[in-house]
């Protein structure tokens, strides 16, 4: 059977957090098509990745006979996430948008699985694993909106995932989820209900699909 690794990383637990809770859909569609199959489950807001350190860091480009004590307990952590990763079959990663980009935790796992001459480089070890996004955000960045310009999540993870790691992206886009918080965005809460209702459709459809896809 299949191994989803699945990735939260925003700040609010359950149906607090809009990508939690699409996230969450995905993987019980996903769960209900493979019940015998295996779950690799990192909530990077509750047990977070430690951010990657000069000893990570230059241990990736040593030959590992050579690393320091430090260098080699910081790779055997980079080593650990890279393999979760290697092993699965799809990955679903949830992305609020924070500042305009991505929580600093999942910088931090990124930071860590990106070594070149294993997932990056030449022969990607992951290449081609699905990978579905849930880049979820308090307004719209959509192409002809006013801060379309102000787009770093999707943008920044096409480049990461896709072009460095070779992996096959899909992005989820739940948009507009403060404004039933925030009065002044009162108006659009029927687009931002639209938008959450597309996205929950949205997760259960390419879990389905993609269930099948690898099943075949």
């Amino acid at each position: 059977m299949a191994t989803l690794l699945h990735i939260d990383s925003s700040l609010f637990p359950g149906e607090a957090s809009s990508s939690r809770a699409v996230t969450d859909a995905f993987r019980r569609t996903w769960q209900e098509q493979h019940p015998g199959g295996a779950v690799i489950y990192r909530d990077l807001a509750v047990d977070p990745v430690p951010h990657i350190t000069a000893d990570a860091h230059t241990a990736g480009f040593a030959d590992p006979n050579s690393h320091t004590p430090g260098q080699a307990a910081a790779f055997a952590e980079r080593v650990r996430l890279i393999e979760e990763l290697e092993q699965a079959d799809a990955v679903l990663i949830g992305a609020p948008m924070y500042n305009y980009t991505i929580p600093s935790t999942l910088k931090a796992w990124l930071d860590n699985v990106i070594l070149f001459g294993r997932t990056a480089g030449e022969t990607p070890s992951a290449k081609g694993t699905p990978v579905t996004v849930v880049a979820s955000r308090g307004g719209s960045y959509a192409p002809g909106t006013p801060r379309e310009s102000y787009e770093y999540v999707q943008n920044y993870l096409t480049a990461v995932l896709a072009d460095a790691l070779a992996l096959d992206v899909d992005f989820i886009v739940p948009e507009l989820t403060m404004a039933p918080q925030n009065p002044a965005m009162s108006e659009l809460v029927p687009l931002f209900e639209a938008s959450r209702e597309r996205a929950l459709q949205d997760a259960a459809t390419k879990a389905k699909a993609l269930a099948e896809r690898l099943a075949a």
